[in-house]
């Protein structure tokens, strides 16, 4: 549940992060009913409690998006997330792609992709060094030299 927290926390609290990430992320964690899941999720499932509940809408990343007052979508971090296209775990392919049209229409700064791969640590271990590559082109420039007087 790593993508999808890094997702939220960078809606929630924009003020404390200026780039966030997530690879194959579990966006509609929060619309998913118990049966329409495989049995490893339910520990994840009863985090959010019961399907309708006030936990489940106050933690759903589509309704934090739709919500967003346009002066707050200024504050928030960049957004970069991708997918692999072989994704068969439930819905996650399908619930990136929605969640990065409703970031464009939004005008959410995010960047989506789709690549060849599935939800695993060989698609992962790639992708980690790619985030690396955005996050250093996204991420301000610290000033070290200025900052140690030289």
């Amino acid at each position: 549940m790593g993508g999808y927290g890094a997702i939220k926390f960078g809606l929630k609290s924009p003020q404390t992060f200026v780039f966030a990430a997530a690879m194959s992320g579990a966006f509609g964690v929060t619309r998913l009913r118990e049966e329409d899941t495989p049995g490893d999720w339910e520990e994840s499932l009863k985090l959010f409690g019961p399907a309708g509940s006030e936990a489940r809408r106050a933690n759903d990343l589509f309704e934090l998006i739709k919500q967003l007052p346009p002066a707050r979508i200024k504050s928030l971090p960049y957004f970069y997330f991708d997918c692999g296209t072989e994704d068969s775990t439930t819905l996650i392919y399908a619930h990136n792609r929605e969640l990065s049209a409703l970031m464009f229409e939004k005008k959410v700064p995010h960047e989506y992709r789709e690549l060849p791969g599935d939800h695993s640590w060989g698609y992962w271990d790639t992708q980690v060094q790619e985030i690396l590559r955005v996050a250093a082109r996204r991420m301000p420039r610290m000033k070290l030299a200025k900052s140690r007087g030289v």
